[in-house]
C-alpha cells in the first residue's frame, strides 16, 4: 500500500512548538554541564594550591576557591546563624562570624561550620574561642540570588538569624574593613565546627544526563510525527481487475 506524508495542521503546530523547545533545553543542559566542569576544575585547582595569606593576594584578584591562611581572633560578640542547613538528614544552622586577621589588619567573615538546632524556640548556643587561632579557609564565590525570604539580619540582638548570605550586607552591618567575600573553614582546629561541606548541587554528568533525555524526547516526537503523518494514498490508484 502506497502511503503519503500528510499530517494535519494541528500536528504541524504542536510539533513546531515543542520540537524546538526540546532541542533548546538539551543544548542548555550541555552549556550548564560545561559550566559545572569549569567550576569543578577551578575548585580542584584552588584546593591544590598552598594556602596564601591575605597580604599575598593581589588587589581586585578573583580569589574564589583559593585556600587562605588566617591568624587572629574571632569577634566573640557578633555572629550570624544561617538557617536551613542539614547534615546527615539533621536540621541545623551554619555559623558565620567576623575574624580579625592580624597579618593584614582586615576582617574576614568566616563560616565556621554546622551546628544542630534541636529547639527552635531558642537560638543555638555559639561557643567561640577567645585566644589567637590559625585558620585555613577557602574563599567562596559571590552567591547567586534566587527566591529570597525575609530574615532577621536587621533585628536587634546577636546572634542574628539569616536565610541567605549577602556578603556586602553582612560587612556593612558591622562596618567591617575587609575583602568583601565570605570564606569557610576547611581544616579542623580551634573555632571549627562540623564541616563536611556539600559538593556542587548538580554535577556535569547529571546535566549531560538531562540533555540526553531532552534530545531523546525530541527524537521520539519527530518519529511519532512522521509515523502519524503517513496516510494511505487512495488517490490515483487503479482498483484490481479494472483497466
Amino acid at each position: 500500500m502506497i502511503r503519503r506524508f500528510a499530517p494535519g495542521w494541528p500536528m504541524w503546530v504542536f510539533v513546531g512548538a515543542f520540537l524546538p523547545l526540546l532541542v533548546v533545553l538539551g543544548f542548555w543542559q550541555l552549556e550548564r554541564a560545561e559550566e559545572k566542569r569549569e567550576m569543578q576544575a577551578r575548585i580542584d585547582q584552588g584546593r591544590a594550591q598552598t594556602p596564601s595569606s591575605l597580604t599575598e593576594l593581589a588587589t581586585g584578584e578573583d580569589v574564589a576557591w583559593r585556600r587562605i591562611r588566617l591568624k587572629g581572633q574571632f569577634d566573640v560578640e557578633h555572629a550570624w546563624i544561617l538557617d536551613n542547613r542539614t547534615r546527615s538528614g539533621r536540621a541545623g544552622v551554619e555559623v558565620l562570624q567576623p575574624f580579625y586577621d592580624e597579618l593584614s589588619g582586615q576582617w574576614v567573615i568566616v563560616n565556621r561550620g554546622w551546628l544542630p538546632w534541636r529547639d527552635r524556640s531558642q537560638r543555638p548556643i555559639v561557643e567561640t574561642p577567645e585566644e589567637t587561632v590559625t585558620l585555613t579557609v577557602e574563599a567562596l564565590p559571590e552567591p547567586g540570588r534566587g527566591f529570597e525570604l525575609p530574615d532577621g539580619a536587621d533585628r536587634p540582638g546577636w546572634p542574628k538569624l539569616i536565610v541567605r548570605v549577602d556578603p556586602s550586607r553582612l560587612y556593612e552591618q558591622l562596618d567591617l574593613d575587609g575583602p568583601g567575600w565570605i570564606a569557610r573553614v576547611t581544616d579542623g582546629g580551634p573555632g571549627a565546627l562540623r564541616l563536611e561541606w556539600p559538593g556542587l548541587p548538580m554535577t556535569s554528568a547529571k546535566h549531560i544526563g538531562y540533555a540526553v533525555q531532552w534530545f531523546a524526547l525530541a527524537a521520539a516526537l519527530l518519529v511519532l510525527f512522521i509515523w502519524a503523518g503517513l496516510r494511505p494514498d487512495s488517490e490515483g490508484t487503479i482498483p484490481h481487475g479494472k483497466s
